[in-house]
């Protein structure tokens, strides 16, 4: 066991227990925007199927019941505008951390083969590498990684951590390079539905892909839209000729979605309104902080979109860190996401309505 933890670093977050220890002993409690987790409840009509469908003494399959698997697809269609959706093109997952860590081992990446992400990039597309042995990079711009040994190659738009949002042409300039060199592309387009100055678009519009799934699979979570972290609820959607063999080799390994969790998701996928009043709550809570960050000193970069504001104060990100912790308030440091965060803290938009308005009255 210790050969496998060996070849990773640090959990990240565990830095930040001391820092954690000071802002918990403000006054008025802590205030943690250092994690996007949800704190809103989960949607009535979610919880009511969840609880429906809680006989469920059976085991569940990898692949999802046919309503599910229909939810998945109408959902692909109706938000991102894909076209000729089938049952063979989309595959329930148990939340998209565990395929953003065991992708490279489940595709038989390893030493030799090479994986690409963000310069700026959700520490777990490192760890995936890591697992199966297999070398990583980090790029600006991917069409000029070297694409000799590129087995995967992540995008992640919106981003987490900076909130860029990939806009249409720069997709289909990307997606037009990796199948030109035969690179399978993932796309983690979990933050899609948060776009707040853009318009994110998927690269399972036909627009970016040409009509064609070859190559490319994207990423979906029902975590932030619905408020679903806690029931592990996600998919991929693009490639039958990916999702085919990762499908056989979940089955094997029994990763498989808990019946009453298809049950909720196939309710959440079907409704668009709790996704609005979400939306409209992130939104009131990101333009608070975002002007408190900015009257404290900060300056603002990208944001666009997500549940995060990247923000600096020209500063090593461990000082702001500190900085802010003295208030009570808890942010991610920018380097858990690579050196180019050195200077930048990662601020989440996912605090109660309270705990904002403390933050904002404390900056």
């Amino acid at each position: 066991m210790s050969a496998v933890s060996d070849r990773l670093s640090t959990f990240p977050w565990d830095k930040l227990t001391p820092y954690k220890a000071t802002a918990a002993a403000h006054p008025d409690g802590i205030v943690d925007l250092s994690v996007g987790t949800p704190v809103d409840p989960v949607p009535e009509l979610i919880q009511k199927a969840l609880v429906a469908a809680a006989d469920s003494p059976g085991y569940p399959t990898v692949w999802g019941t046919p309503e599910l698997r229909d939810a998945i697809t109408g959902w692909v269609e109706r938000r991102l505008g894909a076209r000729g959706v089938t049952h063979r093109h989309v595959l329930p997952i148990v939340g998209s951390k565990e395929l953003v860590a065991w992708l490279p081992t489940q595709l038989g990446l390893g030493p030799g083969d090479r994986v690409a992400y963000p310069r700026l990039a959700y520490p777990t597309y490192e760890v995936g590498a890591r697992l199966a042995r297999a070398a990583y990079e980090a790029y600006d711009d991917p069409t000029e990684l070297d694409p000799e040994g590129l087995r995967l190659l992540w995008l992640n738009s919106p981003s987490n951590p900076t909130g860029k949002v990939l806009f249409k042409e720069e997709l289909t300039r990307i997606v037009a390079w990796a199948r030109s060199h035969g690179i399978l592309l993932f796309s983690d387009e979990c933050y899609l539905e948060l776009g707040w100055e853009a318009d994110p678009v998927s690269v399972l519009h036909p627009d970016v892909n040409g009509g064609s799934y070859d190559g490319i699979v994207s990423v979906h979570s029902l975590s932030k839209r619905s408020n679903l972290a806690g029931y592990r609820a996600a998919f991929l959607a693009g490639d039958p000729a990916v999702l085919g063999p990762l499908l056989e080799i979940r089955k094997h390994g029994g990763m498989m979605t808990s019946a009453p969790t298809q049950a909720a998701v196939i309710a959440a996928l079907g409704d668009d309104d709790h996704v609005r009043v979400q939306r409209e709550r992130y939104a009131s809570r990101r333009e608070l902080l975002r002007e408190a960050l900015r009257t404290h000193g900060f300056r603002i970069e990208h944001s666009e979109a997500s549940l995060y504001l990247w923000a600096t104060r020209g500063e090593s990100c461990w000082d702001t860190v500190a900085h802010l912790a003295q208030r009570g308030i808890l942010v991610a440091p920018g380097d858990f996401y690579g050196p180019a965060g050195a200077e930048f803290v990662r601020v989440a938009l996912t605090a109660t309505d309270e705990r904002v308005a403390a933050a904002v009255r404390r900056l």
